[in-house]
């Protein structure tokens, strides 16, 4: 089969040319693949340019991401410093505590403390970390406040035993002693006597303070003490105040240290104005100068 193509140029003649049929089918197939060719070129282009697009915005995405990481572990690496500080702070805070149990008479917990996890070099390390201490905390804290609710209650009754428990001066500004605790000689005839506590010179009418606190036993005449006043105490102590000329407490009344509970005088079994003071433990008279501030105990 044969082709036969007419060429014509403008204002001029005429030319044509025979084509064997296989020349135009070779022809046909290479304008198709060409055209084809394109077509996929064209095709992996737009492809390629779309693919450029995403990997852009990948990027972009990868970098706020990244710097999002980075302020993460900066902001976890801040909470896990805030935990460790706060974890040494409670542990300043149990030793407090182990002390306060001691001063109420409660054993100590012999807890074994929270050890903290250190390490993590990841965001999710770190967020683990930072999760894991304030965790930690958050137990230690809860623990404290259950040892609190044990040790005020403990705590609160052994400061009121310590309150109540005789100490200190029972006249202010005057601690010349006249007569020591223990046997002496009889100040109103001959031989010796044994004194239960120790005499104050004081003059007339100074004011007479309870030692601790306590609740007044009796008061009034007692015999060679004169007007007197009789503290009972904790643990088993009791205080006296004797040779009073005045009282300024009743029977049964809650008094607190460093209340006035009469003046000074001379009544009872007495040579002149002073003040009779003795300590008893279960009804056994003491040596009250143990019981006297620091600078009296150590005289």
């Amino acid at each position: 089969m044969r082709y036969t193509l007419f060429l014509a140029r403008s204002g001029g003649g005429s030319r044509a040319v025979v084509l064997p049929g296989w020349a135009v089918a070779l022809f046909l197939a290479l304008l198709t693949l060409w055209t084809g060719a394109n077509l996929y070129l064209w095709h992996r282009s737009r492809e390629a340019r779309a693919l450029e697009v995403r990997l852009q915005a990948l990027s972009q995405e990868a970098r706020r991401l990244s710097l999002a990481l980075e302020a993460e572990r900066s902001k976890n690496g801040a909470l896990s410093e805030e935990a460790k500080r706060t974890k040494r702070e409670l542990e300043e805070i149990k030793k407090a505590i182990e002390e306060l149990r001691r001063r109420a008479g409660l054993s100590p917990l012999n807890a074994l403390p929270v050890r903290y996890q250190e390490g993590g070099r990841g965001g999710g390390a770190v967020a683990e970390e930072s999760l894991a201490g304030w965790a930690e905390v958050r137990a230690e804290v809860l623990d404290l406040k259950n040892q609190l609710k044990e040790v005020v209650p403990a705590l609160e009754r052994t400061l009121e035993v310590e309150r109540s428990l005789p100490q200190g001066l029972p006249l202010r500004g005057y601690k010349g002693v006249t007569s020591f605790f223990g046997t002496r000689k009889n100040p109103f005839g001959p031989g010796y006597e044994f004194h239960d506590g120790l005499d104050f010179a004081a003059p007339y009418g100074a004011p007479v303070y309870a030692t601790g606190s306590g609740v007044v036993a009796q008061v009034g005449w007692m015999g060679a003490y004169g007007l007197a006043v009789l503290l009972d105490h904790a643990e088993g102590y009791q205080t006296l105040y004797g040779h009073l000329s005045r009282l300024a407490v009743h029977p049964g009344q809650r008094v607190e240290r460093g209340q006035v509970l009469g003046y000074v005088g001379s009544t009872g079994r007495s040579t002149g104005p002073h003040l009779h003071y003795s300590v008893y433990r279960y009804g056994t008279p003491l040596d009250p100068r143990p019981y006297l501030d620091p600078l009296w105990a150590s005289r």
